[in-house]
C-alpha cells in the first residue's frame, strides 16, 4: 500500500523543487553568478579567448573592472599599480580606457570583479551560506544595525568617488597625505598610497566590502525566511 502510494505521488518539476529549495538554489544560482568572473583568468590563461573576453563584457555593466583595483592570476603579481598598468597598457588616467585592460601574458589575467566587488558580492553568498545553519538562534539584524554596517562602505566608495573626479591617480585617496599625517607616518610609504594589495586603500576596500555583504544578508534573509528566533514557539 504504501509503495502505491510513494508511486502515485507526483514528481516535483524544476520550479517546484525551486519553491522547496530556495535557499540551495540561491546559493547555486547566485554562487555561479558571483564565482563567473574568476573564470575569465583562467579562460585566458587557457587560451580560450572568446571565452574570456564574454566573460569581461558581461560583468562590465556591474562592475568598473580598472586594473589597478583588481587582483590579476597566472602573472608575476597578485594587483599591479597605476604606473604599471600605464606602462604595459597606456599612458592615460581615462577610467574607461584602462578599465579596457585584461592583462597579458606576462602581468597574467585579472579577474572580472574588482576587489571591492569580490569582497561584496561574495561576502553576500559567504555569509549566506554561514547564517543557514544557525538561523534560527540568530536574531535579525536592526535598521540602526544595519546603517551603521553600510557607514564605511557608504564613506569609502564616497570618497573614492569624490577623488578620482581628480583624475585617476591625482586624488586625495591615491596618495592618502591625509592619513599619513594622522598617523604620524609610522607605517611604510606603500601603505598609504596606491592601491596594492595590503595597502590603506586595498584593506578598506575589501573590509567595507565584507561588512556590507553581512548586513544585507543578516537583515534580509531572517524576514525571508520567516523563521526568526522571535517568530519560533516552544
Amino acid at each position: 500500500m504504501s509503495s502505491v502510494a510513494a508511486n502515485a505521488r507526483p514528481k516535483q518539476n524544476l520550479f517546484q523543487w525551486i519553491g522547496n529549495h530556495w535557499f540551495a538554489a540561491f546559493l547555486i544560482v547566485y554562487g555561479a553568478w558571483v564565482f563567473m568572473p574568476f573564470l575569465a583568468p583562467v579562460f585566458m590563461h587557457l587560451g580560450w579567448t572568446g571565452a574570456g573576453k564574454a566573460v569581461y563584457f558581461i560583468y562590465s555593466f556591474f562592475c568598473h573592472q580598472l586594473p589597478e583595483r583588481s587582483f590579476f592570476w597566472f602573472g608575476e603579481k597578485t594587483m599591479y599599480s597605476l604606473s604599471e598598468i600605464q606602462s604595459a597598457w597606456q599612458n592615460t588616467a581615462n577610467p574607461m580606457i584602462l578599465r579596457q585592460f585584461i592583462g597579458n601574458e606576462a602581468m597574467g589575467w585579472k579577474v572580472a570583479w574588482s576587489d571591492r566587488m569580490i569582497s561584496f558580492y561574495t561576502g553576500v553568498w559567504l555569509f549566506a551560506a554561514l547564517w543557514y545553519p544557525f538561523r534560527k538562534r540568530i536574531r535579525p539584524l536592526s535598521w540602526w544595525g544595519f546603517a551603521l554596517l553600510l557607514i564605511p562602505i557608504t564613506l569609502d566608495g564616497g570618497t573614492h568617488a569624490i577623488s578620482d573626479f581628480a583624475g585617476i591617480g591625482l586624488g586625495f585617496r591615491d596618495t592618502n597625505a591625509w592619513l599619513a599625517v594622522l598617523t604620524n607616518n609610522i607605517l611604510p610609504a606603500t601603505f598609504y598610497a596606491g592601491d596594492a594589495l595590503g595597502s590603506f586603500n586595498s584593506l578598506m576596500r575589501l573590509i567595507t566590502g565584507l561588512l556590507a555583504g553581512l548586513a544585507i544578508v543578516w537583515l534580509a534573509l531572517p524576514y525571508v525566511l520567516g523563521n526568526t528566533p522571535s517568530a519560533q514557539t516552544d
